[in-house]
């Protein structure tokens, strides 16, 4: 600030400069309040952001689309919605997506468009890579209405390209593990809601015989909600009702060894077939992936309960002979194990199935008797 003294001449003030700032600091303060009451309130929403600026934030700024103004409360109610799935009780149901596929999906474009078909039924086979070439020969049997999965014990999905089947299928690998440890924590009911029919096959069957579309077909016709292909006669045959009858498209009961069958509607004379080359339903699979037991990974045991999860199960349960498989009796799940004890891998690896089938039927009598007990 410059003051005009009697000499006519300009000189520097010495007034005190925190004086100074404090007057410059009102002054701003009074033009600022004026600017302000001489423009109406401007709509933040009315603001063109570039494109590029653009962030969830549009969401509580779109005030005309969604009813949320700056400075105003949004007025949700509080959600609550029993019948969601659990933990997502809070969301509302429109929003709710508690199913899932294995249907690959674009990174680009429009989502609805992304799908150029979507298979109806799934099919898993548990795979080492010495058996690619009757896999091969199996996959090859089912069209494109059928979605392909490999789980990979061994740990080698890359040789697998050299199909072309394989380069639309889809490749779980976790090394030396079973199907239904697979099974257990990859096919949740929720995530293969999309498919009718599940297959859940071990990797050495012969499928020379087998027609995938025509086994669809049977089913349906029979209305078997459980079921899988007739077993040609061999030296892999354990049980008499999964054996090939030449003589019908289907059978549901048949005739064991004596003593074997407490009631000719129970296994293993009826309501039964084995956990090498299970087909279930969509509904029957949601009941029957409940039952396997997390740490149980062989499945043993599981044949004999299947019934509980279909009714009538000697109806719904049963063998289609006219498309039948053969099986190789391949022991590569054994050679997984590993020697203990001097037990070999393959001992140990059978051993440990017969404590698992003896601690399912346990668990499985426990249950029984206590849900007995509380009703």
């Amino acid at each position: 600030m410059r003051t005009f003294h009697r000499s006519g001449m300009f000189k520097k003030s010495n007034a005190n400069p925190s004086a100074r700032l404090v007057i410059t600091t009102i002054m701003g303060m009074v033009f600022g309040y004026f600017i302000g009451v001489s423009f109406p309130s401007a709509s933040l929403t009315k603001i063109n952001l570039p494109s590029g600026a653009l962030t969830s934030l549009d969401v509580a700024l779109d005030d005309e689309n969604h009813g949320f103004g700056l400075g105003r409360t949004p007025s949700m109610p509080k959600i609550y919605v029993p019948t969601n799935p659990r933990g997502a009780e809070a969301l509302p149901e429109g929003i709710v997506v508690s199913e899932a596929d294995f249907y690959p999906r674009r990174l680009w474009g429009e989502p609805s468009q992304d799908l150029k078909r979507k298979p109806k039924y799934l099919v898993t086979f548990t795979v080492g890579l010495d058996q690619k070439s009757n896999i091969d020969a199996a996959a090859k049997k089912f069209p494109e209405d059928f979605q392909i999965m490999l789980f990979h014990y061994d740990g080698r999905t890359s040789e697998w390209d050299q199909f072309e089947w394989s380069q639309r299928a889809i490749h779980v690998s976790v090394r030396k593990q079973t199907k239904w440890w697979y099974a257990k924590r990859f096919l949740h009911p929720d995530i293969v809601a999309a498919y009718d029919y599940i297959f859940i096959w071990d990797e050495d069957l012969g499928t020379e015989h087998f027609n995938a579309e025509k086994y669809i077909q049977l089913v349906k016709k029979h209305c078997l909600d459980i079921s899988q292909p007739g077993l040609e006669p061999n030296d892999g045959l354990t049980w008499e009702m999964t054996k090939r009858r030449d003589d019908r498209e289907v059978h549901k009961d048949t005739e064991e060894k004596p003593g074997w069958c407490s009631d000719p509607r129970f296994p293993p004379c009826a309501a039964f077939v084995e956990i090498m080359a299970p087909v279930f339903s969509r509904e029957a699979w949601r009941c029957v992936w409940h039952m396997i037991q997390n740490d149980l990974v062989h499945g043993w045991g599981l044949d004999f309960a299947l019934r509980r999860c279909v009714e009538p199960a000697h109806e719904k349960i049963g063998v289609v002979d006219s498309q039948w498989v053969v099986h190789q009796v391949v022991p590569s799940l054994g050679n997984q194990g590993q020697s203990e004890n001097g037990i070999s891998p393959w001992e140990g690896v059978r051993e440990r199935c017969r404590n698992e089938w003896a601690m399912f039927q346990d668990r499985l009598d426990l249950a029984d008797k206590t849900y007995i007990a509380h009703h």
